[in-house]
């Protein structure tokens, strides 16, 4: 293993517009330091300019100006109430001018009715201190931070919050969402939620950053994790209410016990102090997205682990993001594990997929080795022709990779004991893979200044490149010079080493349940060509990419178990003036602005749905539907923008329903509880809350038909 880096310190401006705050609590200012991965790799970055390049010179002449999307901001949140009732929001309107460099024909969906599942009237951008939805739609706030679930928890009050109480109730920063069928209980599903990260300052009154409280830190590590918890639909409405105390709602926090399973289950990488055997973890960290899985189970991905630890040294640690002095929440002055000096090996049991079962209270949750350790946006999973499980994950750092794990294992159908037993062994053995894209122009003619290569394409190939494959006997590596164990533990060095190509924040990655087309939200990256980081290609219209792109990949022949694929750009986010912008052909004119996707997820027509986080348009953050196919494919629009300094989370889009969480609300540098910079959703006078949102139509209908 070569040497890297290590890290520095602050380099200048938050990146991309995100506060002080957000920087600090949910990723440990990992964009103050210089991005981990410093390989030589191919950057995809390079390849997709000479894609735009290319599509820019067959779709127009020359750039022209459209009038924007957007209807007008509305006034910010210092100007307006906040929203503890529906509101909805003025029908943005769309301009009529040129399609702009990347347009289309002029016929394209021009005429008839958006793509069913999108027939609502967009949300303009805003400011609005609020859950803002399309005209004729209703919404409620399902659950709170601090609501009670368990049995024996108090009710929420947050001057007299102790760790014990948080420990029963909802967590805090929820991310992830599924709601899951309840078999027996009419009208009643179960809803599974991360908590992602803890925000301190907006936690606690007078909290001190430089010295905060045992207390406060025990209640932090009870908010963050896991929640199960089950919501009861009202009939005519999609409006869903929590049930408190269910027997099968459950908390899972830093403290639950787990069990590591997999390839590097028992290595020495693994073993502590606390634990010699290597295969028991206390406790879940920084669980973004997730998925769903066909066997009735949820995957919950640990992403900015790394922040938690503090006073790392070695090479593996930098390339990991881990910092050399103090965390910020400085949890290591009450527990020893979150000291890498003093447990070395701890570091190691985090960043990894995490599976649990919430048909079963009594469970211990499973971190699955064989997916690799990384920054997990979250897993998705499809299955084979053959029904073996393929996971879809991301890392989620600047310059990082795309990974795939493809199961050995069939799925066995029906929920008897037998079956369950061993749908729990699914993710622990196959072989697990990395992305390399590659143009399909030569190098050569991708120049930089647009002009069209000979092929006139626009489009690329891939390959999956295994790094290692467990099997009940035991672990293979196939890349030279690192152990089965190695590639496992660190697998973002095995990645380096077999030159998987360098992505621009690959998030959520999901295949579609109708074409089986795998869609990758990759969300910004501002250190594009900046400093010693990867090349620019001066024809890039994406230079310091700060808006985000999604790639729509095939596998080959459509398997899920292929080895190669195709890739396109399916939407190249921005304001639709940009000349770099790109809506999968369809008129610019004619689609709301996007900026920063995060998650995304299905309807049950196909389609689409985006969730933004860091939004660089003026706009709050926001969730979209886009069509991916038919005369529509490419059209966009938003459906909802969510409170002042928050992200829009856990998309879930069913018949009559959308669910949103609403993360970090009131995240703005300089925001404490005494001085909040938002008052959703309670309004002026209480605390601010993440929470959980759903969102229907008035009249009973179906969304968006």
């Amino acid at each position: 293993m070569r040497n890297l880096l290590p890290l520095l310190g602050s380099t200048g401006s938050h990146p991309g517009g995100r506060s002080e705050m957000t920087c600090r609590y949910r990723c440990g200012d990992a964009c103050f330091h210089p991005a981990p991965n410093t390989s030589a790799n191919e950057y995809v970055g390079d390849v997709i300019a000479g894609a735009l390049s290319r599509r820019s010179m067959m779709r127009a002449a020359a750039a022209v100006t459209v009038t924007t999307a957007a209807g007008g901001a509305l006034v910010g949140a210092g100007a307006a109430p906040a929203a503890a009732q529906p509101a909805e929001g003025a029908a943005a309107t769309f301009g009529t001018g040129s399609h702009g460099s990347h347009g289309s024909h002029g016929s394209h969906g021009s005429k008839g009715k958006a793509a069913r599942g999108l027939r609502f009237t967009p949300v303009a951008p805003n400011t609005t201190d609020a859950v803002t939805v399309p005209e004729g739609y209703g919404q409620n706030v399902v659950i709170r931070w601090g609501e009670p679930i368990l049995r024996g928890a108090p009710a929420f009050d947050p001057d007299r919050q102790t760790a014990a109480a948080q420990a029963g109730q909802f967590g805090y920063n929820c991310d992830f969402l599924a709601l899951l069928p309840l078999p027996g209980e009419r009208g009643r599903q179960l809803l599974v939620a991360n908590h992602e990260y803890t925000d301190e300052v907006l936690m606690f009154k007078g909290y001190d950053p430089a010295n905060p409280t045992r207390e406060q830190a025990e209640i932090a590590w009870a908010a963050h994790g896991l929640g199960v918890v089950v919501v009861e639909e009202e009939r005519r409405t999609g409006k869903l209410t929590a049930v408190p105390r269910h027997h099968l709602n459950r908390r899972v926090t830093a403290t639950t016990e787990f069990k590591v399973t997999g390839p590097a289950a028992g290595s020495s990488l693994l073993k502590t102090s606390a634990d010699p055997t290597g295969k028991k973890v206390l406790g879940t960290l920084n669980n973004c997205a997730g998925g769903e899985t066909p066997w009735g189970t949820t995957l919950h991905g640990e992403e900015n682990f790394n922040q938690y630890f503090a006073n790392a040294s070695r090479t593996t640690d930098a390339r990991y993001g881990i910092g050399t002095g103090a965390s910020e929440r400085k949890w290591e002055r009450f527990d020893k594990r979150f000291d890498v000096a003093q447990e070395p090996n701890e570091v190691h049991r985090f960043g990894y997929i995490v599976e649990l079962d919430p048909y079963d209270p009594t469970s211990t949750p499973r971190k699955r080795t064989a997916l690799g350790r990384f920054k997990h946006e979250g897993a998705t999973i499809r299955l084979t022709d053959d029904g073996r499980p393929v996971a879809y994950t991301g890392d989620d750092e600047r310059f990082d990779y795309m990974y795939k794990f493809v199961g050995s294992k069939r799925m066995r159908h029906g929920n008897s004991r037998a079956a369950r037993e061993h749908n729990l062994t699914l993710l622990d053995e196959g072989t697990l893979y990395v992305a390399k894209l590659t143009g399909d122009s030569p190098a050569i003619e991708i120049d930089g200044t647009g002009k069209l290569p000979s092929d006139g394409e626009f489009d690329g190939s891939g390959t999956w490149i295994p790094l290692a494959t467990a099997t009940a006997k035991g672990a293979v590596s196939h890349v030279p010079g690192m152990t089965a164990e190695e590639v496992y533990v660190f697998t973002r060095l095995a990645g380096d080493k077999v030159g998987a190509t360098k992505m621009d924040r690959p998030e959520d990655i999901q295949p579609s349940p109708h074409t089986g087309k795998v869609y990758v939200a990759l969300t910004n990256n501002t250190n594009r060509g900046v400093g010693s980081n990867a090349k620019v290609d001066e024809a890039n219209p994406r230079n310091a990419n700060k808006h985000g792109h999604v790639l729509e990949l095939t596998e080959r022949r459509n398997r899920a178990d292929a080895t190669s694929f195709a890739w396109s750009l399916f939407l190249v986010a921005g304001d639709p003036k940009d000349p770099a912008t790109y809506f999968a052909g369809y008129p610019k004119d004619k689609v709301s602005q996007i900026s920063c996707p995060d998650n995304v997820a299905f309807d049950p027509h196909g389609n689409l749905w985006i969730s933004t986080d860091g939004a660089q348009l003026g706009s709050h953050d926001g969730l979209f539907g886009v069509a991916t196919k038919g005369d529509r494919r490419g059209e966009l629009k938003q459906f909802l923008t969510v409170p002042k300094g928050a992200e829009t989370c856990g998309p879930l889009v069913q018949d009559r329903r959308v669910l949103v969480a609403v993360q970090h609300p009131g995240e703005i540098t300089g925001a404490t509880v005494e001085n909040p910079a938002s008052v959703w959703p309670d309004g002026p006078g209480k605390i601010v809350r993440p929470s959980v949102v759903s969102v229907w139509r008035k009249d009973g209908e179906d969304i968006g038909v």
